[in-house]
């Protein structure tokens, strides 16, 4: 029975995993996969150990597809939970829980609304469009799961922020999501390189209180459409 826990990857054949050295691993008699989706359940398992996760990469997001270990525990583990939840105890502290993330998610997205509306910038003449925009950004960039920019914690809202407006930008005030992109390595970089400098050019307009055209400015356009 193996007694260290490994972080793996799916193996050729069933009941097979990749090490990180590249080696085939059989699965151990006696063994279940974990699927993921139960959080507690899967942080009690791996806790015990010993465990196999597997892990598998998608872009630059590393995705789990369950952990294997001993079967008897996961029948265990999951017996315990069971009945851990049926308690009115459970029930108060998951509620209490529910309400916590709520407040911690209200109070983020004030801030990133703030944080939006500081990198904007507007000039005072463009401050409701500044507010409308900022909203709209958000709206589409904060909510829990979203895997947008605004939700990694890896640099400061202030960037969080100015590449959350550019990305809104790009996907709402440009053709980007209907370009015909050749498969070529970096063109696509490049194409979003340079749509980033046109709204920023844009950007800049309503900064210095320039008077905009609404009927042909493709974000005031793109506003009245998310209005609409």
């Amino acid at each position: 029975m193996p007694t260290e826990n490994r972080i793996v990857s799916p193996g050729p054949r069933e009941r097979t995993v990749r090490a990180a050295s590249g080696a085939v691993l059989e699965v151990p008699a006696g063994w279940e996969l974990l699927p993921p989706g139960d959080a507690a359940l899967t942080r009690r398992f791996k806790a015990g150990g010993p465990t196999w996760t597997v892990q598998v990469k998608q872009g630059r997001r590393t995705l789990s597809r369950g952990v294997w270990g001993d079967a008897s525990r996961i029948r265990q583990i999951r017996v315990d939970l069971e009945a851990e939840r049926a308690t009115p105890a459970y029930t108060k502290r998951l509620q209490a829980d529910r309400q916590r993330r709520a407040r911690r998610q209200d109070e983020y997205v004030d801030e990133f609304y703030q944080a939006v509306l500081e990198f904007l910038d507007f000039h005072s003449a463009h401050q409701t469009l500044a507010a409308r925009l900022a909203q709209a950004v958000a709206t589409h960039a904060t909510p829990v799961g979203s895997g947008t920019v605004a939700r990694t914690q890896r640099i400061p809202i202030e960037r969080r922020a100015e590449s959350a407006v550019i990305a809104w930008m790009r996907h709402q005030t440009t053709s980007y999501d209907d370009m015909k992109i050749p498969r070529v390595r970096g063109k696509r970089r490049e194409v979003r390189r340079m749509l980033a400098e046109r709204s920023r050019r844009l950007l800049s307009e309503y900064r210095r209180g320039a008077a905009v055209d609404a009927a042909r400015c493709p974000l005031q356009r793109a506003l009245s459409r998310e209005a609409t």
